[in-house]
């Protein structure tokens, strides 16, 4: 019964992949800002999480591919936003999960 409720290998491996892709703090700093502004373009990312803009777009760039973020061009702009309110519920859940383990430590618990 259990078996047979288990992810694929095919679907592990995805969910691996996307994980590492996450799991850098860069990226993971990049995805956060956009959670919290909706929308902004390589310069404004780039300075609110002070990285330079070619490592920002650089990450953008696999964001995107990966399907985590969508772009949208404006005149010689592109502006960039979480793909679907799932990656928004994913690092939502993700944070709110590290607040948790940090509490549940302080109280001795864990």
């Amino acid at each position: 019964m259990v078996r047979a409720s288990l992810v694929s290998r095919a679907e592990a491996e995805q969910l691996a992949e996307l994980f590492r892709l996450l799991g850098e703090p860069s990226r993971a700093r990049i995805l956060y800002a956009l959670v919290e502004a909706g929308e902004l373009c390589v310069g404004d990312l780039a300075e609110l999480v002070e990285a330079s803009e070619t490592s920002v777009s650089q990450a953008l760039r696999l964001l995107r591919t990966a399907g985590v973020v969508r772009s949208r061009r404006e005149g010689r702009h592109v502006h960039y936003r979480l793909d679907d309110a799932h990656v928004r519920l994913l690092l939502d859940l993700s944070r709110e999960h590290l607040r948790h383990g940090a509490a549940t430590a302080e109280r001795g618990h864990g």
